[in-house]
């Protein structure tokens, strides 16, 4: 059977507000999503996790916490994603591990599904957590830290926002606007999953010859589907969500993807994470 996955662990939360993401990578297995899509018929191969890191203040900077450890995490995500002989799929940790993934492939499109842009910079994020920054760092916006600018870029062509909910007025729907992000709202996706992927799909397959998938959970819709570490309003379900990554995933132009944003501290024990790693195995199947 030819090898399809490649499963990278990135146990860190950086980038995050507060700790809980580290333990995605482990919970996740624990679930048995391995198991789940060899029981598919997808070959799959564990090649363990980098070095991680737990959250921790930085209050002597406080606009960008910890951006050493951000900077390590993401460059050994993107060594063990350029060697990886199988498709990676990198389970994080917060968002800025997909830095690595974009770093570890050769100048890749980009669609983001998220419940947020994360366009924000250390100057305009109250948190100074680097999660939030990820996009903004990708597209190298002014204000943004150096070192965590250096270890990849995107053009603004090369990204499609997916699901995040943009209002007008709001800065980030107008950075949207300014900077002529493909856009697939959630309203277009709960019309039609499979459709609003292939515009998403098509976009990226035009922009790059290639190109990779960020799915931070706060996409979902939390109440029905607890498992982000910083919910978002609004929201998809599972199945809009498997749907819309099944689409993705069959581009021959596909590259990787990285799971993002799964806190095991949200997820009460009468849900867990079966419906969670049902919906992922399907998506990637």
């Amino acid at each position: 059977m030819v090898l399809r996955w490649s499963v990278i662990g990135a146990p860190s939360s950086a980038g995050a507000r507060t700790p809980g993401v580290e333990r995605a990578p482990a919970a996740l297995r624990s679930a048995g999503l391995l198991t789940a899509l060899d029981n598919r018929g997808v070959s799959v191969q564990d090649w363990g996790d980098v070095a991680g890191f737990r959250w921790r203040p930085d209050p002597d900077h406080p606009n960008a916490q910890n951006v050493p450890a951000v900077f390590r995490v993401a460059t050994e995500v993107a060594k063990a994603v350029a060697t990886a002989p199988g498709m990676p799929l990198v389970l994080g940790g917060d968002c800025t591990v997909t830095l690595g993934l974009v770093a570890g492939t050769a100048r890749p499109a980009l669609v983001y599904v998220d419940g947020g842009p994360d366009l924000r910079t250390p100057e305009t994020c109250p948190h100074g957590n680097l999660g939030a920054t990820g996009l903004a760092h990708l597209l190298r916006l002014p204000g943004c830290d150096p070192m965590i600018a250096s270890i990849a870029s995107v053009s603004p062509r090369q990204v499609v926002l997916y699901g995040a909910e943009l209002l007008p007025g709001e800065p980030d729907h107008d950075l949207v606007s300014r900077l002529r992000l493909a856009h697939v709202p959630a309203d277009e996706i709960r019309t039609g999953p499979a459709r609003a992927a292939a515009r998403a799909r098509f976009a990226a397959e035009d922009a790059a010859e290639n190109f990779v998938v960020h799915v931070d959970v706060d996409v979902l819709r939390f109440a029905l589907a607890p498992y982000a570490d910083v919910p978002e309003p609004g929201g998809l379900t599972l199945s809009e969500v498997s749907q819309s990554l099944a689409v993705l995933t069959a581009s021959p132009q596909f590259a990787g993807i990285a799971v993002t944003g799964v806190n095991p501290d949200h997820v009460p024990g009468e849900v867990g994470f079966g419906p969670l790693v049902d919906a992922l195995a399907t998506g990637l199947s």
